[in-house]
């Protein structure tokens, strides 16, 4: 596969996987010794669609009407690069904290490497931190916040 379908797959993953929830795009399109890095807590790793499922259910639980766009999408040979942006309104506890329904917005990158028409590798970087203080369950102490001499 060149990389304009490469990049057609990394396209249909964030559609129908992040903005339908389809969980069947998970099996399809992620290879079953797929090593995805950076998608949850610092140094989480998922191995295959049966640990990605359970936080796509978690994240969509949260945030059930997320909706992802692709800002940037370009591809070299079997890697695909995505500069995203995602809104979505905290809706649901799977975070362990109770709905905010604040409504947030986030940016991130994701890389994935292509073989066969799945996804074997996937390492993304998402601004966490900005997610959780626009819901409130992290502030920035307000000694962090002030200028150093």
């Amino acid at each position: 596969m060149g990389a304009r379908e490469n990049i057609d797959i990394v396209r249909r993953w964030f559609e129908e996987v992040w903005n339908q929830g389809l969980t069947s795009t998970v099996h399809e399109l992620l290879a079953a010794d797929a090593v995805c890095v950076g998608q949850s807590e610092q140094g989480t790793v998922f191995h295959g669609p049966a640990d990605f499922e359970p936080f796509i259910h978690r994240t969509r639980g949260a945030f059930p009407d997320i909706h992802v766009v692709i800002e940037d999408a370009f591809g070299s040979k079997d890697k695909v690069a995505v500069r995203w942006s995602a809104t979505m309104t905290h809706k649901g506890d799977h975070l362990g904290m109770p709905a905010t329904g604040k409504t947030v917005r986030i940016t991130g990158t994701t890389i994935a490497r292509i073989r066969d028409g799945k996804i074997v590798q996937g390492w993304d970087n998402w601004d966490q931190l900005g997610l959780m203080q626009q819901i409130g369950a992290f502030a920035t102490p307000p000694s962090a916040l002030s200028k150093t001499a």
